[in-house]
């Protein structure tokens, strides 16, 4: 196996990047952070700051690896393996993006990945870019975070091709500029809201956590990528927090398997009330996280971004929490349940896939590090199969 991918990662293509080739991803214990693949917001974040959870594939020199065209998985894959309608619905909710900085060319690339995958042109209307006070005086660029916004807007439009996207740039990666964001979105009628972000917990996020209370909206927040550990805002008790799995073709029924990415970010929150909707038992407090989507990035979504990040722009293979956050706040918009989302989905936990192999840390070998029958920390209750769920 490892002559396989030194074979590939000579030839220019990167091991696990063919979905549909059964085998050919590395396994799902590979490290959250190698030579073949980094983050784009490089941390740990400076008190008050957050920093983006999405990975990028890298070559041997540890560049992000730009291909010709899209080597991961594209928008027909993601909807196979969470069996969502793709474009056979007339559903147009939207789901925002709130983000730190400014993508300047958000709107060319997305328009760029779903021509490449044969989905309606999003322009005017289908596709709005505000700062975080709503209007247009957009922040500087940041190349890194334009990786993370072009994974987002790719992500929605894999889940939810009829979706309308709605991305917020915010001032900075401090987390009173994304909490701002966060609220006019919310102003300004999503029906969700993913936030692909994180940072460490700390005692001021039981008040901060309001920002994140929104009657009527699925707002969705990637668990973490380092492991087993709790982050905010996923912990927060109004968020639907969002682990990741490595996702590979199967011979199977569902055609696909998934196990714990060993990123994902879970655990027992430091500061935050136990919800109602919560029972697990060995976490007195909140549990991070509630449900799950692709997140490896050897398994992970082609991309499109023109902004240079390291120097190289195109097609590139994105992972990490990040991408499951978008993916999950898509089928909530999809589903429609947005009164009570977070309980909903544990009312219906037996309408989604379980995720029962893998880990992602050690936490003496419990269910918050290990992938588990029923409610695990990495998986959550598991990914969704369909929109019961959701």
């Amino acid at each position: 196996m490892r002559r396989f991918v030194v074979f590939l990662m000579l030839a220019g293509l990167p091991a696990g990047l063919f979905a549909g080739t059964a085998g050919a991803a590395p396994p799902a214990d590979t490290p959250a952070v190698s030579n073949s693949q980094r983050p784009v917001c490089p941390g740990p974040a400076s008190p008050g700051t957050v920093r983006c959870h999405a990975h990028v594939v890298t070559d041997a020199n540890g560049a992000p690896l730009v291909t010709a065209g899209p080597t991961g998985l594209g928008p027909s894959q993601v909807q196979s393996a969470y069996k969502l309608p793709g474009l056979n619905t007339s559903a147009t909710p939207t789901v925002a993006i709130v983000d730190a900085y400014d993508d300047p060319a958000a709107a060319s690339d997305l328009a760029v990945f779903r021509k490449q995958f044969n989905l309606p042109a999003c322009g005017t209307g289908c596709f709005n870019k505000v700062d975080q006070r709503g209007g247009t005086t957009y922040p500087k660029a940041n190349a890194g975070w334009a990786g993370e916004i072009s994974l987002d807007l790719d992500a929605v439009s894999s889940a939810c091709p009829t979706c309308h996207i709605l991305l917020v740039e915010t001032d900075s990666n401090s987390f009173a500029n994304l909490a701002a964001g966060v609220d006019t979105a919310a102003r300004l009628g999503a029906s969700a809201i993913s936030n692909s972000y994180g940072g460490n917990e700390y005692s001021g996020e039981l008040t901060d956590q309001a920002h994140f209370n929104h009657p009527n909206i699925a707002i969705t927040a990637s668990s973490g990528d380092n492991g087993y550990g709790v982050e905010f805002p996923a912990a927060s008790q109004y968020v639907v927090a969002v682990g990741g799995t490595s996702l590979k073709s199967a011979t199977n029924a569902r055609g696909w398997t998934e196990t714990v990415w060993s990123g994902s970010g879970s655990g027992c929150s430091a500061y935050v009330t136990k919800p109602a909707w919560q029972s697990d038992a060995s976490c007195s407090r909140r549990s991070v996280a509630d449900v799950a989507a692709v997140a490896d990035p050897y398994t992970g979504l082609s991309v499109y971004d023109s902004v240079r990040y390291q120097g190289r722009a195109g097609w590139q293979v994105y992972g990490g929490t990040s991408l499951a956050s978008p993916l999950i706040a898509s089928v909530y918009a999809l589903g429609g349940n947005l009164s009570a989302p977070a309980s909903y989905t544990y009312a219906n936990r037996a309408a989604l896939f379980d995720v029962s192999t893998g880990s992602n840390g050690s936490c003496g070998g419990g269910y918050l590090c290990t992938g588990a029958a029923g409610y695990d920390g990495p998986t959550g209750l598991g990914t969704p199969n369909g929109l019961t769920a959701f």
